[in-house]
């Protein structure tokens, strides 16, 4: 596919889902996505590059005063869309610049926004979200960071593994145990600088895509009293309500990969030739490009509903929104397998663009919670309401 001629998105024709200022903020990701900038491989440049179109206001909810409202979910779907079909790259440093500050919006005093928020939304300064441990994963509850009180403040001894944005994050969301014997009801956050005495980065990970991503450590990290975040205990609360509004934008990027996995299919098949005649003649090509486009569609409506209904004043979309990542992850991971196989053996050349969606659609079935975990959500709620009946 030469150029970036095509970019579709779910504001051309789900017009149902969305309010009038959506249109113009599609636009502008458009314009975003089909620029020579978003190819940088610098996160700095990228996240000033979002600053500077006014995307950042999407995720990062701020004023000079502190909290300006809530989180536009939809607006945040709108713009992964678009930079998920861009590049996984793009769409990570976007995404981490809402993850890392929500719980500062949700939680954080007056103070800690007015501190935090602004060179977030400037993209001076690059957020993080350190929950995941070795041993702790899905299994968030048995994290084995521990925080406790020393004086006014507060000791951090630990560590955190596969956190976006490790090593370059001007401030991370750290969530630590600081009542072991209460299980998760001791989970508390905390807001930690890189130079605060005991943090460590302890590397960089590699990945199969392009992500900043690694280590951090905590040899007793010494915190002063205003940066606890929130109530003690109340960390797996802000988590998960942090992961409440992101889960459904997971999906939402999915959308964007696969969108383009589409786009590049049917510019392959139309151009290529074999046996006398183009690709797209050939019947089965055909039934892989209505299973693709089906399949994309069928995702955008869960992903876009989950997101209208939290924007809507759903107090929680716990159900919805498990149904859209799972949904259009597990989808895109099979419409890009499909747009790889039909470009043959180019599709596997480093450099071609499904090749480069092959290998960054396969982290969003694992991060902000397994498909397994998906499930299980999505069970859990259909059997309390069959209970309620």
């Amino acid at each position: 596919m030469s150029g970036r001629a095509r970019c579709g998105l779910s504001t051309d024709d789900l017009t149902f889902f969305f309010d009038a200022m959506h249109a113009p903020l599609a636009a502008t990701a458009r314009d975003v996505a089909l620029s020579d900038a978003v190819d940088s491989h610098d996160p700095f440049a990228l996240a000033k590059l979002f600053a500077e179109k006014g995307l950042l206001r999407a995720c990062v909810p701020a004023s000079e005063g502190g909290l300006a409202k809530g989180v536009d979910v939809r607006a945040v779907c709108l713009v992964r869309e678009s930079l998920g079909w861009a590049g996984g790259l793009a769409d990570t440093v976007f995404a981490m610049q809402g993850l890392g500050s929500y719980p500062i919006v949700l939680a954080g005093t007056d103070a800690q926004r007015s501190e935090y928020l602004p060179a977030v939304l400037d993209g001076s300064s690059l957020a993080a979200f350190a929950i995941t441990e070795e041993e702790a994963g899905s299994d968030v509850a048995s994290m084995a960071t521990r925080a406790r009180r020393d004086g006014d403040g507060w000791v951090l001894d630990g560590a955190k593994t596969f956190i976006s944005n490790a090593g370059i994050a001007g401030h991370y969301v750290v969530f630590a145990n600081a009542d072991p014997s209460q299980g998760r009801r001791g989970i508390t956050a905390f807001i930690v600088r890189p130079s605060d005495p005991g943090f460590v980065f302890a590397g960089e990970i590699p990945m199969m895509a392009e992500h900043p991503i690694g280590t951090i450590r905590f040899e007793g990290c010494r915190l002063p009293g205003d940066r606890l975040l929130g109530a003690v205990g109340d960390g797996f609360k802000i988590a998960m309500g942090t992961l409440d509004v992101f889960r459904s934008t997971v999906g939402a990027a999915a959308l964007g990969m696969a969108r383009r996995a589409l786009d590049e299919a049917l510019d392959r098949v139309t151009s290529r030739r074999q046996f006398g005649k183009a690709l797209a003649e050939f019947q089965s090509t055909q039934a892989y490009l209505a299973e693709m486009a089906t399949e994309l569609d069928a995702a955008r409506l869960l992903v876009y509903r989950a997101a209208w209904a939290k924007d809507g004043g759903a107090p929680r979309v716990s159900l919805e929104a498990a149904m859209g990542k799972m949904y259009a992850t597990e989808a895109a991971q099979r419409i890009i397998d499909r747009a790889l196989q039909l470009h043959g053996g180019t599709g596997v050349v480093r450099g071609n663009a499904v090749e480069r969606l092959y290998r960054e659609v396969r982290a969003l079935r694992i991060y902000e919670g397994t498909t397994e975990i998906q499930r299980l959500v999505i069970a859990t709620q259909l059997l309390a309401e069959h209970a309620k009946k």
